[in-house]
């Protein structure tokens, strides 16, 4: 840090001298010590006080342009965040789907302070449990900070059902709900089950929920109380009773609420700064409407791959930061060391849109690597072929031949028969629905290339590289930009731990940054380039 901020530069006018001054430097690295901004003939300049803030006489004698507070990485965000969910940083590990985000993975951000998810999404109930028992064990059963993925399920409503009821089963005490385009049963549940009024009057969850959100219809849903409709039905069914849903129609669905930006998977490429404004503001709106007791957060997530990408979110008004992209190239990643690699390498500008696996037949896409792989082309094909023909059997041979060959790499009707056998014991449903629509045979072929695209790269089926799906938002260019030439650059020393404790010091750094210039510090560009270093 020292060394980068003695370059020479003239900022408004000042000597390079000035930005030589220890004064600066000292400013910037003591973060955690209020400062105070003082005239002097070569213009105002940073005086770094002892802990209690308290002014010297000498310092009493000159001209006090401005008092900065300390800033730790714990106090970027909301308070109520930390407060609530038992961590000490406002800082999520996302739910990379599909056991990406592993259980080891979910441990290591429990034991570094933050929140963190399992990746529980796509897998089967038995592979979560075991997972979620693994969490459990290694940290506690009555530990907070850590939860498991629920997404919407398009095919199968009984899957979100079954999985919710997997979760109260085990104590999952948060879910992150993901990919949602309205309530669902399964949700409703999740938040009302168990809810009761505490000795103060309040209503006490007994599961919280983080809705991911990128527009503001979702938003609106999560953020109001449960559909009266569905919580009689919920009753009638036995699943919930009058008292909790009686206290559900008081509530928000969650009280935590992501504004997903520009992301790796599921995204609509949203601008966080025009995103995360809108939905604070849409918070404001409904929680005003309501009287809530307590005040839905606000947190962001997409295109946080640097220190001064997450400076910038708390800044527009984040309760908390959330990162995905990043962390899959960690070693707790459930990826596989080559598909880690890939990702090591991405720039920015290396992602592209491909259609969706899980709602395919919707049109929706998800957000993936383009760099060290074809699938986002070969997706695409997929795609365009669905939409010309009605069926495998309504195309031109030629022209099936050549996508077995230059796409799906396996014949149909292989493919088919490995379908088949997978929906038989999953979702029957499916298969009794392809022998009489052809068309929808055919989307469950080409899923199949959906599904094992993401597979293989989990796998590291190198065979397959080319058609490796790996999730990713233009995040992941920024962060290896960012920790090029730095210990963090080798991809087998980067843990979710040092990725998250590096950009919270920087984002930390970058503010106290912000705010000297903003008191007329005259600032070398250097001073908001946080570079990595190992914290503990």
């Amino acid at each position: 840090m020292r060394g980068a901020l003695t370059e020479s530069h003239h900022v408004n006018g000042a000597s390079a001298g000035l930005l030589d001054r220890s004064d600066v430097f000292e400013a910037l690295a003591e973060i955690r010590r209020p400062v105070a901004v003082v005239a002097s003939p070569d213009g105002p300049r940073p005086v770094l006080l002892d802990g209690s803030g308290a002014l010297t006489p000498e310092l009493m004698r000159q001209s006090l342009l401005a008092i900065l507070p300390a800033i730790y990485p714990e106090w970027l965000g909301d308070r109520s965040f930390t407060a609530a969910h038992g961590v000490r940083f406002p800082y999520v590990i996302g739910e990379m789907a599909r056991g990406i985000a592993t259980p080891r993975m979910t441990i290591e951000g429990v034991r570094a302070g933050v929140m963190a998810f399992y990746g529980s999404a796509g897998l089967d109930l038995n592979t979560i449990e075991a997972g979620v028992r693994e969490i459990q064990d290694a940290v506690g059963p009555d530990s907070l900070g850590w939860g498991a993925n629920l997404i919407h399920n398009v095919q199968s409503d009984g899957v979100e059902m079954a999985t919710v009821e997997l979760f109260h089963r085990l104590g999952v005490r948060y879910v992150s709900a993901s990919a949602f385009m309205q309530l669902t049963p399964a949700v409703v549940l999740y938040a009302a089950k168990g809810l009761r009024r505490g000795a103060d009057g309040r209503v006490i969850r007994a599961g919280h929920i983080f809705a991911k959100v990128s527009r503001d219809e979702v938003a609106r849903q999560f953020l109001s109380p449960a559909p009266e409709q569905m919580l009689r039905a919920l009753v009638a069914d036995g699943r919930l009773t009058a008292d909790e849903a009686g206290l559900a129609a008081t509530i928000p669905i969650a009280e935590d609420i992501t504004a997903e930006a520009d992301s790796g998977g599921h995204t609509d490429n949203r601008a966080l700064t025009v995103l995360l404004p809108r939905l604070i503001e849409l918070r404001d709106e409904i929680a005003a409407a309501h009287g809530y007791p307590v005040l839905p957060r606000v947190g962001a997530a997409g295109g946080l791959g640097t220190p001064s990408a997450v400076a910038a979110a708390f800044a527009a008004g984040a309760a908390y930061v959330l990162t995905g992209s990043v962390n899959q190239s960690a070693v707790e990643s459930g990826l596989s060391p080559d598909a880690r690699a890939l990702l090591a390498l991405a720039q920015a500008t290396d992602v592209a849109m491909a259609p969706a696996a899980d709602m395919f037949e919707m049109g929706v896409t998800v957000q993936v690597l383009k760099r060290g792989t074809m699938f986002a082309q070969r997706a695409q094909r997929l795609g365009e072929f669905y939409r010309k023909y009605p069926s495998l059997e309504a195309a031109p041979a030629d022209e099936v031949k050549n996508l077995e060959k230059a796409v799906l790499g396996l014949g149909v009707d292989e493919i088919w028969a490995e379908t088949e056998s997978f929906f038989a014991t999953r979702d029957p449903q499916q298969i009794e629905r392809a022998r009489v629509d052809a068309k929808h045979r055919m989307a469950l072929v080409f899923r199949w290339y959906l599904f094992n695209g993401a597979q293989w790269a989990r796998e590291g089926n190198t065979a397959r590289r080319a058609d490796y799906q790996i999730w990713c938002g233009p995040a992941m260019g920024g962060f290896n930009e960012w920790v090029r030439g730095s210990f963090l650059e080798p991809v087998e020393s980067r843990t979710v731990c040092q990725i998250a404790m590096n950009l919270l010091e920087g984002a930390a750094a970058v503010t106290r940054a912000g705010q000297l210039r903003a008191a007329g510090v005259a600032m070398p560009p250097s001073a908001f380039d946080f570079r990595p270093r190992p914290l503990g």
